[in-house]
């Protein structure tokens, strides 16, 4: 997030206009970007989304987002929130906002909410996404969107290791070494794994997740798809607490996230156009 501070909800000091708090949906493609955090050099998307509000509103913007992504990383419902004394209509900030951003981010919504909303804080969970293509020759078309196993994958061997993750666990297997969590101990309400022809679906539903523990469950997870690992070894995985044990970070090419899950009372949507369009 933007190391500059964003402004109270309680009014705008310099106009004595009181300040509206803005919550929007955000789609992007990551692999051009250093993740989502506001970086020197400016090449995140945090950078490029509050240049293009403050290109718009005439005035600097600084948001707030649900949940960082790393570099390579996609998203199809980020949901963030700023505070602004300006007073537009929702389909102007996504349509105004948009003319300035660059072709592989967009705004997908818009939508006033209350003074204590908090996009990071306020969520009741995040859901996840990773793409999958099983197939013995690489991605060309959907190369920097979908990850890659060149061996055949047993679907009921990795629900079986899945189920090992499911509900509260102290994931530190899973975690990366930079990881700026309070604590490992997260819950995982749910791992669902479909395959559709040659792509394979991986979500995952949880309150809140570690530094690359997505991607650290999915190279354990498709080491147990190809038979490499039993299904059991997940559990002594998880059990031993040490990132050694685990298998090596998978792609973040194929990482996607689906955005937060707010109290039905905002009223913010949790589906975009992109995600019927993913196999």
């Amino acid at each position: 997030m933007s190391s500059e501070p964003v402004p109270s909800p309680m009014g705008d000091g310099r106009a004595g206009r009181p300040l509206r708090r803005i919550a929007l949906g955000v789609a992007y493609r990551g692999e051009a970007y250093h993740g989502w955090q506001s970086q020197p050099g400016g090449r995140t998307v945090q950078d490029h989304l509050e240049q293009a509000l403050s290109q718009f509103a005439a005035q600097p913007v600084h948001t707030v987002c649900a949940g960082r992504t790393d570099t390579g990383v996609h998203a199809l419902n980020q949901v963030v929130h700023f505070d602004t004394p300006l007073a537009r209509e929702d389909f102007s900030w996504v349509r105004g906002t948009n003319r300035y951003l660059p072709n592989d981010i967009a705004v997908q919504w818009c939508r006033e909410v209350p003074p204590h909303f908090h996009a990071r804080n306020g969520a009741r969970g995040r859901r996840y996404r990773y793409l999958l293509l099983e197939s013995p020759v690489r991605p060309a078309i959907e190369r920097g969107g979908c990850g890659w196993s060149f061996r055949p994958l047993d679907a009921d061997a990795m629900r079986a290791a899945a189920a090992h993750l499911v509900g509260e666990h102290d994931f530190t297997s899973f975690r990366s070494s930079e990881c700026q969590a309070a604590s490992p101990v997260k819950q995982l309400h749910a791992i669902r794994i479909d395959q559709r022809g040659a792509y394979w679906r991986f979500e995952f539903d949880g309150i809140a997740f570690l530094h690359h523990m997505v991607r650290n469950i999915m190279g354990c997870l498709v080491a147990v798809g190809a038979g490499t690992r039993p299904p059991g070894w997940m559990a002594e995985v998880l059990a031993a607490r040490s990132r050694d044990a685990a298998a090596p970070t998978f792609a973040p090419d194929g990482l996607y996230f689906l955005g937060p899950r707010y109290d039905a009372g905002f009223g913010l949507p949790e589906h975009t156009a992109a995600m019927d369009w993913m196999p």
